[in-house]
């Protein structure tokens, strides 16, 4: 199924968007040298990504809020989007932008841990019980993170419709994702970025 998303995504009026935000992530955020690196599921890899660089560019958040909420409207049942924080702050913001008021989108954030004070909320942001959720991440490994935020949200009633990445790894997040049901839709893999 995500393949299929990527290959109607190929076709569709935001191919070339998509072609511009591949050169920034390239220049931006593919490290390829100073490794090997430890990623946050302890495997080590001869390159990194560094996804703030262009998820904090103004050009790279408007090119992937676009191509988000492109993906977003082929599923009107989805009212919001939320993620893990740091990653998916910038983007989850940016989309709930760029959905006014064509078909407005809320946002939220999974904390990763409760901040201890005021409300101690481990969801912040506008999070209904009720709602239909996509799930955000900048780069996806194995899956173990955003599943973080699949429980927190499931914890709070949410039902979560499918993941998207920015980046998918190709280290099984894909086929651990799906054994909890969920379809992981990247916008690249590192075929794209490595190619």
């Amino acid at each position: 199924m995500a393949q299929a998303a990527a290959i109607k995504m190929e076709h569709s009026p935001l191919a070339k968007q998509k072609k511009r935000l591949l050169e920034i992530i390239k220049r931006k955020s593919l490290l390829l040298e100073g490794g090997p690196f430890r990623l946050v599921s302890g495997a080590m890899s001869d390159y990194y990504l560094d996804m703030k660089p262009t998820t904090f560019d103004a050009e790279g958040a408007s090119l992937i809020s676009d191509i988000v909420f492109e993906i977003l409207k082929q599923d009107r049942e989805v009212n919001a989007i939320g993620g893990l924080e740091l990653g998916a702050v910038p983007i989850i913001v940016s989309v709930c932008a760029r959905s006014w008021p064509e078909h407005p989108i809320s946002g939220f954030v999974v904390r990763k841990e409760r901040k201890g004070h005021g409300t101690d909320q481990h969801i912040d942001g506008n999070f209904k019980a009720d709602d239909t959720i996509v799930l955000f991440e900048d780069v996806t490994t194995r899956g173990g993170s955003v599943m973080k935020a699949v429980r927190a949200v499931r914890e709070r009633g949410g039902v979560v419709k499918k993941i998207i990445t920015i980046v998918d790894r190709l280290e099984g997040a894909a086929e651990n994702l799906r054994k909890e049901g969920l379809e992981l839709v990247p916008i690249f893999t590192t075929r794209d970025l490595l190619a």
